[in-house]
């Protein structure tokens, strides 16, 4: 990562995320409407099983650099898992940038991907679409959750460190914790940090962008430990298959769990090989849903 300029970082992004959209194709859930934060319509699927007279969860998906919420539903197919499991899903657009080539992107750290320093408060604007959603539909306050890849990944960090009140569970692919480390903040959240050990974008080991760091996925992951009170050292918990080119069950699962605070956990899975896009199998958005969901707030 250290050798990759402004421009270099985006088109090896987005040219790579281009290809994978090329074969993934679109997919539709039953119910799709939207909301507006303040910065026009966010997408929202809704189950067909709504009801007012029952809480649902919420995930938001937070796209990566240069690419949108669309295009990143097409990747990773969460709209498919809506009906089946029972949550409201917004696949929201980072900002356009106002110089270079105008990608979208996240102000989510010194890092990723604010380049032009654009004053802008992301952060917020992920909040407001929460209360947007809650306002509109009856969301289960203790089941909030982010997905997010690359700079959403980073967002998503971002997120649960402010918001942790709100938030109950992230899982991030491929992206990272902030620049430097900070103390814990008042409230736990469940973390999993999902990342390739051949990421050539954000790379698995750590690094910089433009010479601002960002933390590698052990790192990572460790902070998030500490954060939330469990023990240092993880524990392996099994295999998945993650990666659809790559043979086997490539992914390892590795767990932070013991003595941690209530309503919070961390969990790193370990896809060898895989890259910063890798080609998502079909068992990837259900195992995230899956892992999600199983964990809430008090």
């Amino acid at each position: 990562m250290r050798k990759n300029t402004r421009k270099s970082t985006g088109l090896a992004l987005f040219a790579a995320l281009a290809l994978s959209l090329i074969a993934a194709g679109p997919v539709f859930a039953e119910t799709r409407t939207s909301i507006d934060a303040g910065r026009g319509d966010v997408p929202l699927f809704v189950p067909d099983s709504y009801s007012a007279e029952q809480e649902s969860p919420l995930i938001v998906l937070l796209h990566g650099y240069a690419s949108s919420g669309s295009r990143q539903e097409d990747y990773m197919k969460f709209s498919a898992l809506v009906d089946r499991y029972g949550f409201l899903y917004a696949t929201p657009d980072g900002t356009e940038e106002t110089e270079g080539n105008h990608r979208r992107f996240w102000n989510a750290s010194s890092a990723c991907c604010n380049f032009y320093r654009a004053a802008l408060d992301d952060s917020a604007y992920v909040m407001n679409i929460i209360r947007q959603v809650q306002a509109a539909y009856r969301i289960d306050p203790r089941r909030i959750y982010l997905i997010g890849h690359s700079n959403g990944g980073f967002m998503s960090y971002r997120m649960a460190y402010e918001h942790g009140d709100v938030i109950a569970g992230i899982a991030s692919l491929a992206g990272a914790e902030a620049s430097e480390a900070r103390p814990a903040p008042a409230h736990p959240v469940h973390v999993l940090q999902i990342h390739g050990t051949a990421d050539e974008t954000i790379a698995y080991a750590g690094g910089d962008i433009q010479g601002n760091a960002y933390p590698g996925a052990l790192e990572t992951i460790g902070r998030w430990a500490t954060n939330n009170g469990c023990a240092a050292q993880g524990q392996i918990i099994g295999t998945l298959d993650l990666e659809r080119n790559l043979e086997g069950l490539e992914t390892t699962r590795t767990r932070y769990a013991k003595g941690c605070r209530i309503g919070g956990s961390a969990e790193l899975w370990t896809i060898a090989d895989g890259g910063h896009i890798p080609v998502i199998s079909d068992a990837f958005s259900q195992a995230v849903v899956e892992w999600l969901l199983a964990r809430q707030k008090p």
